[in-house]
């Protein structure tokens, strides 16, 4: 598990990077928008994360119980409770940490003058919570990993980006921009891959012959 949580991360370093540049970059132009314009994008961008991941980490846990009876998943081999334990706990939960609890640290260790929390599964309960059940759905249906993670760590950047344009509230200077980049790239390159492999994972029982 050590060994495939090292790869992982080393895996996604190069990519995570890139999406923490583009959030510099977007930050540069978009910082001086109104704050509840930045408001409205956080909340397309962060369930649209939640759905993501909701999706990504219901599917491995999914594809990895069928792995162990057989090639095929047969219907009634994964326990439909625990996938919606995984999917929710994995995605809601992981997802406020990336998309708001880091970078509203970051934002008060830069003392931002509009600094807030924004827990999107209770301030917007009504919509990241059903998105969160709908992403476990569709991996209950189509049990796919390769294109959605690629999609969840960009979205993830932007999500936490945009939480901290609406903290922002004033003129940056060169080493806030610095600051802010060690934060993007932190609140995604470890909640990410925790919550689409490591944590679903933490479920699985291999049976008594392996």
């Amino acid at each position: 598990m050590l060994k495939q949580i090292s790869k992982e991360l080393q895996s996604h370093m190069p990519f995570t990077i890139l999406g923490a540049l583009s959030g510099i970059f977007l930050i540069a132009i978009f910082q001086k928008i109104p704050t509840n314009y930045s408001y409205t994008i956080f909340y397309v961008l962060h369930p649209l994360h939640v759905v993501l991941s909701a999706l990504v980490t219901a599917a491995m846990y999914k594809l990895h119980t069928c792995e162990y009876f057989g090639s095929k998943c047969l219907k009634g081999k994964c326990n439909l409770w625990i996938l919606l334990i995984v999917g929710y706990v994995g995605s809601v939960g992981i997802a406020t940490i990336s998309d708001s609890v880091i970078p509203y640290i970051g934002e008060s260790l830069l003392n931002m003058p509009n600094r807030g929390s924004h827990i999107g599964f209770i301030e917007k309960w009504w919509l990241v919570n059903p998105l969160a059940i709908l992403g476990i759905i569709i991996a209950y249906f189509w049990s796919s990993t390769k294109f959605p993670h690629a999609g969840h760590v960009l979205i993830s950047t932007w999500a936490s980006l945009f939480h901290v344009i609406m903290a922002v509230g004033k003129p940056l200077y060169w080493f806030e921009y610095i600051v802010i980049f060690l934060f993007l790239f932190i609140a995604v390159w470890i909640p990410c891959c925790f919550s689409d492999i490591v944590f679903p994972l933490l479920f699985i029982k291999k049976n008594s012959k392996e």
